[in-house]
């Protein structure tokens, strides 16, 4: 007959409170939980675990929590110049990097040129192209310093920047390449008649501005032009002519490709790569060979034994070659880290790599309170 006492402890038993009973997942499905293992034919343990709560049952909390989320979460960058940014998002979900991606590509604004205004087109390139060839054209200037052009609004010294072009190629001389160094910045707006106005009255252009951008301190010392000046618009023949007026405004990539900041934006999750066993002479040798990354290295172990070591694991891009017909399948790991993103920035150069991903977490923080204010 089974006591009080032994139905209280049957009550409050728990395996896991016993000494000898290791806690957490063992090492064979911790490994399954964070990494994700490459095979000749595909991957596997590509599931994310997160959320999921397959996990309770043996005393692995896999919910979201800040605190966790303060502790795990880093950022290490590797590189930064002026065009391009290297950097390691450490302790998040692929669902928060993709979305700093697409933020970065689509919601980040920029200024871009929108309305072409051609007064003289004599070369091979019909209007629409060469206008679209122009629209295409990064500008180096800080679009925070404008505002929207909405319908309603009139171009002006706050939301507008004007270019002109006007370059002819003279009979006899060889044909010409009209470069992006030929876009001359209209401080003034733009200067073409929109109407002729009266005999008292000032002819009105295509801008109203009430000043000059560059008596503004921010382009003083800093004249808009393109991010780049050797960018081919068109080449012109002997006797060809363009002349026309090109007008900026603030824009977002999700709008059009040609108002987002960056050449490109990815990231891919970090390569691990872990040797099973000792891999050593020929078999050393034909594993250095194989791998096109040259990841892995030879260590002289002496009396003329070589060992191959992981000397560059983040270089791996987990093409398998090195576990493709070597017979080194058993001996080789390739994996990925599920938590651990490398990113890449390439900006187009309107606004430097790191102040673009500043931006874009900004844009996120406010994607966040738009959530956190509509649901309570």
């Amino acid at each position: 007959m089974v006591t009080e006492e032994e139905k209280i402890f049957a009550k409050n038993f728990n395996i896991e409170d016993l000494s000898d009973v290791p806690s957490g997942l063992p090492p064979h499905l911790k490994v399954k939980q964070n990494r994700v293992l490459s095979k000749n034919d595909a991957p596997i343990d590509t599931q994310d675990t997160i959320y999921m709560g397959g996990d309770i049952s043996v005393g692995v909390d896999e919910s979201v929590k800040l605190k966790n989320f303060y502790e795990d979460f880093k950022v290490d960058v590797i590189s930064c110049t002026e065009t391009d940014m290297e950097f390691d998002m450490i302790g998040i979900d692929a669902a928060f990097a993709n979305a700093f991606r697409r933020i970065l590509i689509a919601e980040v604004p920029t200024m871009a040129i929108e309305k072409v205004l051609i007064a003289y087109n004599t070369s091979v390139i019909i209007d629409e192209v060469l206008a679209h060839r122009i629209g295409l054209i990064p500008i180096a200037v800080d679009p925070r310093l404008f505002e929207y052009l909405s319908e309603n609004d009139q171009p002006n010294e706050k939301n507008t920047i004007v270019f002109k072009l006007h370059v002819k190629c003279p009979k006899g001389a060889p044909r010409l390449r009209v470069l992006t160094n030929e876009l001359i910045w209209l401080p003034n707006g733009s200067e073409f008649l929109k109407e002729s106005g009266g005999s008292n009255s000032k002819p009105k252009t295509y801008t109203s501005f009430s000043c000059s951008q560059d008596s503004l301190p921010e382009f003083a010392n800093n004249p808009i032009a393109p991010s780049h000046l050797d960018i081919l618009i068109a080449k012109l023949s002997p006797g060809q002519e363009i002349e026309l007026e090109a007008h900026a405004i603030k824009g977002i990539g999700k709008t059009h490709a040609k108002w987002s900041p960056v050449g490109t934006a990815w990231y891919r999750m970090l390569p691990e790569v872990v040797l099973l066993g000792e891999v050593e002479n020929e078999q050393a040798e034909q594993l250095v060979k194989a791998c096109p990354q040259n990841v892995f290295d030879i260590e002289d172990m002496g009396n003329g034994r070589k060992r191959a070591t992981v000397a560059q694991p983040r270089n791996c891009t987990l093409c398998s070659e090195c576990i493709r017909d070597t017979g080194l399948e058993d001996l080789v790991d390739l994996r990925s880290v599920k938590n651990h993103f490398i990113f890449k920035i390439e900006s187009t150069g309107s606004l430097p790599p790191d102040v673009l991903f500043t931006e874009a977490v900004k844009i996120m923080e406010d994607k966040c309170e738009r959530v956190i204010g509509d649901l309570s």
